[in-house]
């Protein structure tokens, strides 16, 4: 555009960023999209793509290691840390040559450079100044480290995901969905795991029923674990690194993954400079991402609430259709799917059943829970897990709970449900296809709604 002038800036190449930039060329308007590393951002590079590829070379592993049970008889030889971490960078670019490509073509202006906001309406990249009627801020998260220097046997998941080894044992400090899944994978690749959680449980946000699971299936893999206690401090020579805990408690390993969660990655962006409302580093706009200053937005992880890719997707368009005037939905965090990709898999979206009972009365909620051992396929599969559906009372469906093996893969119907309001009594009268693992949700629904048939 002439004199870098645009009809939106956006600032971060993130799920959430370039999701906006789309829409926003989709509905007519001119858009520079400005970003100092990767299109794609963590997500593509550094988080969920990368992560779930490494998570599908453990599936492997771990079924060659239990093959003989389905009368297969195949041998696990070893794990080429190197070759897995090829296969990855094979995924990872493929992908971002294709999200490079479609920029292209919906003719978005990739902006490569440190931007940083000037002004309502200017966002300088490394001296030169680009304008926009309206910005849309997206710059994402880091890990967050407590102060943990972060280097050769103690590392994030970014640094993890590019080691070429497998270690014979590693610490992971943090207990949530980064810890767990990376504790999932190393175990399945034969690592010695101990998960170092301060709070008293395992993905402690999910429903009791499925911390309670999946703290169970752990233990029954080996994967090892210390609940209720902080750590005080982590320590690393050539030969291994040590954890030491506020009790005085001691623990080593090979390696040591600080998963303790993502900050936003909001520092020196200017972002206060000119007036954009901050708390704790993050952004925090009214309920339709505005900030109160101009025409500028916040989306994705530099706003409160669940730190996933598909929120950002969702909150990128839903800010292009804002500035549009096409009013579209608020979708709150409670109603936003989350998955966690561990062996098993956990799948939730609403209401988990004490928070229901919070906010409608103990009294005024209804569960039940599936088996998955009555689903014929979970049986092939040979995993345990269940089902849970929480509702209020003579009323929709407010929560939707699973956990087992590629339980994940039927999140899209609990969103539904969850996010429509549905009935069971409505969800009973569908018919789900046999023998497959979503018929168990239809089993949930016919016994929430009375009308049981193998529940």
């Amino acid at each position: 555009m002439a004199d870098n002038q645009y009809d939106i800036l956006v600032l971060g190449g993130g799920s959430a960023g370039y999701s906006a930039a789309l829409r926003a060329v989709q509905l007519g308007y001119s858009v520079a999209l400005i970003e100092k590393e990767k299109l794609g951002g963590t997500c593509l590079h550094w988080g969920c793509i990368p992560t779930k590829a490494y998570l599908h070379s453990a599936e492997l592993a771990e079924g060659a290691r239990e093959s003989e049970k389905y009368g297969i008889k195949a041998t696990l030889e070893s794990i080429d840390m190197g070759a897995v971490r090829d296969y990855k960078n094979k995924i990872v670019q493929g992908k971002y040559k294709g999200l490079t490509g479609l920029m292209k073509m919906r003719k978005v202006d990739v902006v490569a450079g440190n931007g940083k906001l000037t002004g309502p309406n200017t966002i300088d990249v490394d001296g030169t100044t680009y304008t926009g009627k309206h910005i849309i801020l997206a710059t994402g998260s880091v890990s967050k480290t407590l102060g943990i220097e972060i280097g050769g046997r103690v590392m994030t998941s970014t640094e993890a995901l590019e080691i070429d080894f497998v270690p014979k044992s590693a610490i992971v400090l943090g207990g949530g969905v980064i810890g767990c899944e990376f504790a999932s994978m190393w175990r399945s690749f034969g690592v010695d795991v101990t998960v170092i959680e301060g709070l008293p449980h395992l993905v402690a946000n999910e429903d009791p029923a499925i911390i309670k699971t999946l703290e169970r299936e752990f233990k029954k893999r080996g994967i090892k674990y210390n609940l209720g206690t902080f750590f005080e401090k982590v320590e690393q020579n050539d030969d291994g690194a040590k954890v030491t805990l506020a009790d005085g408690k001691e623990f080593e390993a090979d390696v040591v993954l600080v998963a303790v969660g993502r900050g936003p990655n909001t520092a020196d962006m200017g972002f206060e400079e000119q007036g954009i409302p901050m708390d704790r580093g993050f952004v925090t706009p009214n309920e339709r991402l505005h900030t109160g200053v101009g025409s500028i937005y916040a989306i994705g992880d530099i706003v409160p609430g669940v730190q996933l890719a598909h929120r950002g997707y969702q909150q990128g368009r839903f800010v292009a259709e804002e500035i549009a005037g096409l009013n579209p939905v608020v979708v709150p965090d409670i109603n936003v799917p989350k998955v966690t990709f561990t062996e098993p898999e956990i799948a939730s979206v609403g209401y988990s059943q004490p928070k229901a009972e919070e906010k409608f009365g103990k009294d005024n909620v209804e569960t039940f829970e599936y088996n998955l051992a009555g689903n014929g396929k979970s049986s092939i599969l040979g995993t345990g897990g269940f089902i849970k559906l929480v509702r209020e009372k003579d009323g929709p469906i407010v929560g939707f709970h699973a956990i087992g093996t590629r339980i994940s893969e039927q999140i899209g119907e609990g969103q539904l449900m969850v996010n429509w309001e549905a009935y069971p009594e409505d969800v009973a009268a569908f018919v789900h296809a046999h023998p497959t693992q979503n018929e168990a949700i239809g089993e949930a629904a016919m016994a929430l709604a009375g009308v049981p048939l193998h529940g």
